[in-house]
């Protein structure tokens, strides 16, 4: 029988809908069509996203997208600042009172279990302590930083994903207390799960890496190495926004250090890395959220 998208959607309740999922899986064409379909505004929940500066490599929505339907903190940061997840729930919290409906969306997995299950209120790390983290990781690899967590912490952090095993690492040094310590104390979420609709979608690794390709081939046809041309004055490979998936290979390709068939194999490789830790968080936070095959929902709307 053919998937029927309208009767997916038949019941669903008048309140906020979320949608997960990894890197290039059709999310935001998913919330593009709900928004039309049952009213509502699309809300960032992408980490790289409410940063300014790296519109196409980041996806953000284009002129088209905008017009089709309401979206908000979309590239609302300086690409040069600082952002946290404390960041986004501030800035989310005003849109979830009301109409019209909010359609949060996107990759991040932190944002959305902040969101739905509450967020430590774990002081601001001190920039001198974040400067000795970057020292400990440029000297020995943020891996030796693992030893002075505790087993609990490591047990709820991605211990692959170098940003965050330095979080836990920093918020330990500057406070004395494992970050473990402070979830335990956590306030209450910002939204409850009575009447929300919380999606996940899911793929085959073969159809989302064909995806993952011909996306980055596309960022190049309608101008990602311009962009970096124009971010080249700026760069930092410091900075969170500089963390955008192929920005630094296109950089080093305008740099001489490498070749674009060179930038784009890199890239590739590591926007595919990325969804497997996503999906890898998935698995592990959402097994209750509504599951959503992307692959039939793309034979209708990507």
């Amino acid at each position: 029988m053919d998937f029927d998208l309208l009767q997916a959607f038949d019941d669903i309740p008048n309140g906020p809908i979320l949608i997960a999922g990894p890197t290039a899986s059709g999310k935001s064409a998913l919330a593009i069509w709900l928004a039309q379909q049952f009213g509502g505004r699309i809300i960032n929940a992408d980490a790289l996203q409410v940063f300014e500066g790296w519109r196409i490599l980041t996806a953000r929505p284009d002129d088209d997208d905008l017009i089709k339907a309401e979206h908000c903190l979309y590239g609302h940061v300086a690409f040069d600042e600082t952002y946290s997840v404390g960041h986004w729930l501030r800035d989310v919290k005003p849109f979830l009172i009301g109409k019209p409906r909010p359609i949060i969306v996107g990759g991040t997995g932190l944002y959305f279990s902040a969101l739905t299950k509450g967020l430590a209120d774990i002081p601001t790390v001190p920039n001198h302590i974040r400067e000795e983290a970057n020292a400990v990781c440029a000297s020995n690899g943020f891996q030796v930083m693992l030893k002075d967590l505790d087993e609990k912490t490591k047990s709820r952090i991605d211990l692959n994903n170098p940003m965050r095993v330095q979080r836990a690492w920093e918020v330990w040094r500057a406070t004395g207390r494992q970050i473990s310590d402070w979830q335990d104390s956590t306030p209450p979420p910002l939204l409850s799960d009575s009447g929300l609709t919380k999606i996940v979608l899911n793929s085959s690794v073969e159809w989302l890496s064909d995806r993952i390709e011909r996306r980055f081939d596309k960022m190049l046809e309608i101008g990602a190495l311009e962009e970096a041309e124009h971010m080249l004055p700026h760069w930092n490979p410091e900075l969170l926004s500089s963390k955008a998936i192929g920005a630094k290979e296109l950089i080093s390709h305008l740099k001489g250090e490498i070749s674009l068939d060179e930038a784009r194999g890199f890239a590739t490789i590591t926007s595919r890395q990325y969804a497997k830790r996503q999906r890898t968080w998935f698995r592990s936070k959402m097994a209750n959220w509504l599951q959503f095959d992307a692959e039939r929902l793309g034979e209708q709307l990507i």
